[in-house]
């Protein structure tokens, strides 16, 4: 059923914890390829008294880059998915919205990420990628809710 997992990491243990997840969902559909991604945000900047010139932009976020596809390349090393094949990318853009358009782009059957399973305020104060995910993707999405996650509305 689901052929093409992708799987968003951002560099933490937390995102990590879906890792178990996809290993049995890989074996038990026989998937073709899960892709371990990693987003990297384009620096903004908004004015002030010190601003980047585009050489250090650039240089920062290439930099970035780098360190991101180092670590995907040190996750997909650690996983065996049975007999899928695991590719990492990196990507640039604005989470949610680059994730859900690489989605569709790239005919993922299912992504798998981590959240956190904030509620109430503390989500709406501090946002879910998880959440904007699952609104904007056109493709079924599996969250994986956090060791250590509290219940709550």
């Amino acid at each position: 059923m689901y052929q093409k997992i992708l799987v968003p990491l951002d560099g933490s243990e937390l995102a990590e914890c879906v890792l178990g997840h996809v290993d049995a969902l890989a074996r038990g559909c026989q998937a073709k390829s899960v892709v371990f991604i990693r987003v990297v945000e384009p620096i903004r900047q908004t004015g002030g008294e010190y601003m980047m010139d585009q050489d250090q932009v650039k240089k920062i976020e290439s930099e970035s880059k780098q360190d991101a596809g180092e670590y995907l390349k040190k996750i997909s090393a650690k996983v065996s998915l049975g007999g899928a094949v695991v590719k990492t990318e990196v990507i640039s853009g604005r989470p949610a919205e680059i994730l859900a358009e690489y989605a569709t782009k790239n005919q993922v059957d299912l992504i798998v990420i981590a959240t956190h399973g904030r509620s109430g305020v503390s989500r709406w104060v501090w946002g879910s990628v998880a959440d904007r995910i699952l609104r904007s993707a056109c493709v079924p999405v599996l969250m994986v809710r956090a060791p250590g996650c509290f219940p709550g509305i």
